[in-house]
């Protein structure tokens, strides 16, 4: 579309007016405040809404995104990073096919990024939505407080700011999107990574009760959360490390480049840690910042509140890539340091019997490595068995529930990344990105949108694909063909019945 004339139109929403830019028959309107920003006198608050302004607002370009510490050299090829984060961060962008011409029609997408919950932007090119739009729907992409900004639990009691910023962007959808072509009856969440986290975890939160009507979750579930008394744990050192009182208003008044630097800090000294149980969940991982089960804005570990009838009216699509953990083990230089005795260790650490699962992980894998059987076991324990448990426990309750593995194998660093985690992504938007190679497959692309338009519209992502039950189906989607599978990996799946 590189050359094609652009026009202005201009759409109404309860702050004001916006300023995008249509190109053959897409208007995309970026950068335009959900709420105010969350600093200054904000900062550490659930969010405000966004002053009114006067006139037309210029939405041509992305705003800013939330600070964040960006990636490691070693991942930085594959990765894109923000062009401009700051304070002013709490912003969306918009694609439709007919802003102010098809009021309340389309089914709108809603993306939440991924990043770790550290880092990311719903601007980033491989999410820009123009041909989910020019499909037949309005597609929004949204930016959150990352990092402990978004994610501590403060000494006040204050946590998931992150979350709530996701709620009052669906708020801003509900209350403006059908100015935009979309109907706010009919809204799909959908993301990848923490942002299929973060809705695993919205689906069972009582304030984004009504707000989105069906869910894909990409390589996440409702497992990964932490404790009431890790998150208080993980904020009490960090405000050590960072020098400050452990207070909210201490917190608040330390810059966001130190915070983020302690907070790296922190991660560090945790995955150092063999302390056992002083990090919880967290324990030999680093990962500082999760979803807190704080007791009021999230209630229970949301597997376990999905499993007691959370979310039941909400259809899902989920699943996860083949091989997602050799995203990290093989760009970082990891999967040829794996020896047996991390392998057997990794594996009693999670409960289950080392000499068994090597033997099961094995045996359709004669020669796997130990690096190679190490990323098999964390793409489970990590991604996979999350998901599965998510889709028995709605299968359970009747609630219906679509299940999906992505195999196409990326060819970034010469195919040894297999079908590693975020490989789906592009194909999904129609957009290119480093692990999709040079050509991507234009079919899988069409099919997998089409897929999602479908399950956006309708609830259900093709007729031949049944949804999650007894057979435990699940659609394999390769680069040339989609093949129904009952029980994939059920061998490796029975070892973790009974780990949580």
């Amino acid at each position: 579309m590189r050359g094609t004339a652009l026009a202005s139109v201009t759409v109404s929403t309860a702050y004001g007016k916006v300023r995008g830019q249509e190109r053959e028959g897409v208007a995309a309107f970026l950068g335009i405040p959900y709420a105010a920003p969350p600093f200054g006198p904000l900062r550490f608050r659930p969010a405000r809404p966004p002053e009114p302004w006067a006139g037309e607002r210029d939405c041509g370009r992305p705003g800013q995104a939330a600070p964040q510490p960006g990636y490691s050299s070693a991942m930085a090829e594959l990765l894109v990073e923000p062009v401009e984060t700051g304070e002013d961060c709490l912003n969306l962008n918009v694609w439709s096919p007919a802003p102010g011409r098809a009021a309340g029609r389309l089914p709108v997408l809603v993306w939440i990024h991924g990043g770790a919950f550290r880092n990311g932007s719903g601007s980033l090119p491989g999410y820009d939505g123009t041909r989910l739009a020019a499909d037949g729907a309005v597609c929004v992409t949204l930016n959150y407080r990352l990092g402990a900004e978004g994610f501590l639990l403060l000494p006040d009691g204050t946590a998931n700011l992150g979350l709530l910023d996701q709620i009052a962007a669906l708020e801003w959808v509900r209350d403006n999107i059908a100015a935009f072509g979309g109907d706010p009856d009919n809204v799909t969440v959908f993301g990848q990574s923490a942002g299929a986290i973060s809705i695993t975890a919205l689906m069972t939160m009582e304030r984004a009760e009504g707000l989105f009507h069906r869910a894909i979750t990409q390589s996440g579930a409702g497992h990964h959360c932490h404790s009431l008394e890790t998150g208080r744990r993980i904020t009490e050192r960090l405000a050590a490390i960072a020098g400050v009182e452990h207070t909210t208003e201490a917190l608040a008044a330390v810059p966001p480049a130190r915070l983020i630097a302690a907070n790296a800090a922190l991660g560090q000294e945790m995955a150092r840690d063999t302390a056992p149980g002083r990090w919880g969940e967290s324990a030999g991982g680093g990962t500082t910042v999760l979803p807190v089960v704080d007791g009021t804005t999230l209630r229970a570990r949301p597997v376990d509140a999905v499993a007691a009838g959370a979310g039941r009216d909400i259809d899902l699509l989920t699943g996860t890539t083949t091989d997602e953990f050799r995203l990290f083990l093989v760009a970082l230089g990891m999967a040829d340091r794996i020896t047996d005795e991390v392998l057997h260790g990794f594996l009693a650490s999670f409960g289950l019997d080392a000499a068994q699962a090597v033997a099961a992980y094995r045996a359709d894998r004669p020669e796997a490595t130990p690096g190679d059987l190490f990323s098999a076991v964390m793409t489970d324990h990590s991604y996979r068995i999350p998901a599965i448990r998510v889709a028995e426990a709605r299968a359970a309750l009747g609630a219906r529930t679509f299940v999906y593995e992505f195999a196409r194998p990326s060819p970034a660093l010469d195919g040894r990344l297999g079908a590693c985690h975020m490989a789906e992504i592009g194909l999904v938007f129609g957009t290119t990105d480093p692990l999709l190679g040079a050509e991507p497959p234009k079919e899988l692309s069409d099919r997998m949108r089409a897929a999602w338009l479908a399950f956006a519209r309708e609830g259900r992502p093709e007729p031949d694909w049944p949804p999650y039950g007894p057979d435990r189906s699940v659609l394999h989607l390769t680069g040339d063909a989609f093949r129904l599978r009952q029980d994939p990996g059920g061998r490796e799946r029975s070892l973790w019945e009974g780990v949580r």
